[in-house]
């Protein structure tokens, strides 16, 4: 359709018409986690084996999200858009129906496939479809879609498991994507700059490009995955995955520089503020899913929460980021993003600093408030980072730029995940060796326990053989929960910590006003 015949639409419509997408897709990274042992013991696989369908989605994401802008410049945007949304939808379909856990993981590949670009694509709509003044409200919106959503996809998984099946939880992923298929088809249009080419018009497939992205980009989320499953570099398979991963996505950058046509636009880090903003993200996607998976752990393990009960604690702090990315969005037309970022840091960082000081003896109340402060922090970060972003980089480059930031993101996602298990694991450990250390005849509070326990199995009932062997087990027991509590308040203080190394990269920024008015980037 001519640009001229196009009509006009309400920026907000389309907003509600791409993040529909979005938010299923990015829901369906986190929804899964709380229902494998359901889909393990449903398709006869050990647990071990169905974090796969977990994997196979995050990889195969991985690859596909920086492409979209080569997939959009050789199908047209709203084309590939509209396949992305497809392919997702008809693969949801496909996992909700799967047999077995080989089919079902390759149906999760292809969810991932379809599911990878719809991030970056909707974030360039938005970008382009409000006006220069108005990209703090854009952001906002895009925001709450791709913060939030992490945040309550364990607890409706939960829920979806525990009151209808696992399959559901793809089942679900149907009408929304028929939905944002018929919106997407009425209300979305291509952008006069976005000029479509095909081979024919001298477009060609940079199959090395290619080819070292994926296998860098996957070989990476493998070893992220199963690195402490793996033990890590004492494993010969980490470790193989671990140089694949250098050698590929180091050449790839070498390589895109070179072309002409690259799969991806690396020399887009040139302009300061988006490279600055780009590794902002990557920090920021680190501690919002590393965080995100250490306080339902902690409140599953440790304190005997269900799985819906820790995703209820989590879901206020979702509704608080709700609330006050809107708000962010009208003080950045007041502001800079600088002082709204570093404020988000200070408050978030307080936040993950309280939990770390955590006891066992917490009450419902206490983590929930804990977890609101952090996520009024985070609400304070994805907005103004986003807009600083994209303040300099022009409309052309927007599919290019929305590509990288959102890998950025994932990569940190997963990064951080991967770095809180290990910690988990390794700090508890250590306290653990601590702690047993006073465990002996020679330490009086030991005895002390030990003596006091022992009268209480007693006075249930048992012998004095028997009451002496529980005391002990008991003891034991309550020694090794200990030791995972301080464990989890080394990660939170850990997350609390590298949080404040986004405050000097806002310095490094170049300044910019708060924008009021109409700007146009040329």
């Amino acid at each position: 359709m001519p640009d001229r015949a196009r009509p006009i639409i309400n920026p907000w419509i389309i907003a509600l018409t791409v993040m529909l997408a979005t938010f299923m897709e990015v829901l369906d990274t986190s929804v899964a986690n709380v229902s494998l042992p359901h889909i393990a013991g449903s398709l006869s696989a050990s647990v071990d084996e169905s974090t796969w369908v977990l994997t196979s989605y995050l990889v195969s994401n991985a690859i596909i999200l920086p492409m979209g802008a080569w997939f959009s410049t050789l199908f047209g945007r709203k084309r590939f858009y509209m396949i992305c949304v497809g392919l997702f939808t008809v693969s949801s379909c496909l996992c909700g129906l799967a047999p077995s856990l080989p089919l079902l993981i390759v149906f999760r590949v292809m969810q991932g496939l379809g599911g990878g670009a719809l991030q970056p694509i909707s974030q360039a709509i938005l970008v382009e479809s409000f006006p220069k003044e108005k990209h703090g409200m854009a952001m906002a919106v895009y925001g709450m879609g791709v913060v939030v959503a992490p945040v309550i996809g364990p607890t409706l998984g939960g829920w979806i498991t525990d009151n209808y099946s696992w399959r559901w939880i793809f089942f679900i992923n149907i009408p929304v994507g028929i939905l944002s298929l018929l919106l997407t088809s009425m209300l979305i249009f291509d952008p006069p700059y976005i000029i479509r080419r095909g081979f024919k018009d001298g477009l060609k497939i940079d199959y090395a490009g290619l080819g070292l992205l994926a296998v860098g980009l996957g070989a990476l989320e493998v070893v992220l995955d199963e690195g402490q499953r793996e033990d890590w570099f004492s494993s010969h398979f980490i470790v193989v995955f671990a140089i694949i991963t250098v050698v590929c996505l180091v050449s790839v950058v070498f390589w895109e520089l070179r072309q002409k046509q690259p799969v991806i636009d690396f020399r887009i880090l040139k302009e300061r503020n988006f490279m600055l903003a780009t590794v902002s993200m990557l920090v920021l996607g680190f501690v919002l899913y590393g965080s995100t998976t250490l306080l339902p752990l902690f409140l599953q393990t440790l304190l005997g929460y269900t799985a819906l009960l820790s995703g209820l604690v989590l879901s206020p702090g979702g509704v608080c980021i709700c609330i006050c990315m809107p708000l962010v969005g009208i003080l950045l037309r007041h502001y800079q993003a600088r002082w709204l970022v570093i404020f988000g840091v200070l408050v978030s960082s307080f936040g993950l600093f309280a939990m770390s000081r955590f006891s066992l003896d917490i009450d419902y109340r206490a983590a929930v408030w804990g977890r609101i402060v952090q996520s009024t922090g985070l609400a304070f970060l994805f907005v103004p980072i986003s807009a600083a972003a994209f303040a300099f980089i022009p409309r052309e480059r927007a599919n290019y730029a929305t590509g990288l930031f959102n890998l950025a993101r994932n990569i940190g996602g997963s990064s951080g995940i991967a770095t809180v298990t290990t910690l988990l694991a390794r700090r508890s450990q250590i306290h653990q060796q601590i702690l047993t250390a006073h465990m002996t005849p020679y330490d009086a509070p030991y005895r002390e326990a030990l003596v006091r326990t022992t009268a209480l199995m007693q006075a249930h009932g048992s012998s004095l053989p028997d009451a002496a062997a529980q005391a002990r087990g008991l003891v034991y027991g309550t020694m090794q929960r200990h030791a995972g509590m301080l464990a989890f308040s080394d990660a939170f203080w850990v997350m609390g910590a590298l949080f404040l190394a986004i405050i000097p990269l806002m310095f490094l920024m170049k300044k910019s006003g708060p924008v009021k008015g109409p700007i146009v980037v040329d």
